[in-house]
């Protein structure tokens, strides 16, 4: 995850960013217009919103390969009640995400996966605008009443050590004080293993997201229990 990459992959043009992130938020709110919360709905089916970047998005794959179509068919085969809308937005930050965050999750949502920060990492931004655009997030979606995720990302040790250990700390300090279910490296099995990645070296391939789903099943696993007790 070089930042001299950032550019070619992670990166979009600001303009082009909003427009996908305004679509997004648009389209989740025709799907889900008038929906109540799936706690209280008869069919009992939990909505999870997945909110981040590239790599929530199934950048140069196709949308059933994507992280929340497949986390969804795991979860289904395990007995679980689930839908994840893909709220992912290539070259999203953490900004990004905050300044969207309100058409992207809509009402009726039961949880949010929040894994956002890696362009950030990527573009050098300080990481104390990464934190509190993050603790904005988590922030209002508590008093939406709407439980969070927390995917964790790590920063590229080219950056240098200082950056490291502020950009690593943002997301179990963050998961501590707001009491959230963490899973500490989204790429956790996927990052540094070329067979598990596109050419690019920083997105992952099918085979990528797969691994990342079986990494992180049991962490959701307990998301999703945490979201039930609340019912």
């Amino acid at each position: 995850m070089a930042l001299a990459s950032s550019s070619r992959t992670y990166g979009s043009l600001r303009a082009a960013g909003k427009w996908r992130a305004y679509v997004t938020g648009l389209l989740l709110a025709l799907a889900w217009l008038g929906c109540a919360p799936a706690r209280a709905a008869p069919d009992g089916v939990i909505r999870l919103v997945a909110l981040g970047d590239s790599l929530t998005a199934g950048y140069n794959l196709p949308q059933a390969a994507a992280f929340p179509a497949v986390l969804e068919a795991a979860l289904k085969a395990r007995g679980h009640k689930v839908e994840i809308a893909n709220a992912g937005v290539s070259g999203d930050t953490a900004t990004g995400g905050l300044e969207r965050l309100d058409w992207s999750v809509p009402d009726g949502t039961d949880g949010v996966i929040l894994e956002l920060g890696a362009n950030d990492m990527l573009r050098g931004i300080d990481p104390a605008v990464t934190r509190r655009a993050l603790d904005a997030i988590i922030a209002r979606l508590k008093e939406r009443k709407i439980p969070v995720l927390l995917a964790g990302m790590l920063a590229a040790r080219n950056l240098g050590p200082d950056y490291a250990r502020r950009f690593d700390a943002i997301y179990p300090e963050l998961a501590k004080t707001h009491g959230l279910v963490l899973y500490p490296f989204f790429l956790d099995g996927v990052a540094g293993e070329a067979r598990l990645q596109l050419p690019d070296g920083m997105h992952p391939s099918a085979e990528g997201v797969k691994v990342i789903v079986e990494r992180i099943l049991p962490t959701v696993e307990s998301f999703l229990a945490r979201i039930g007790e609340r019912g």
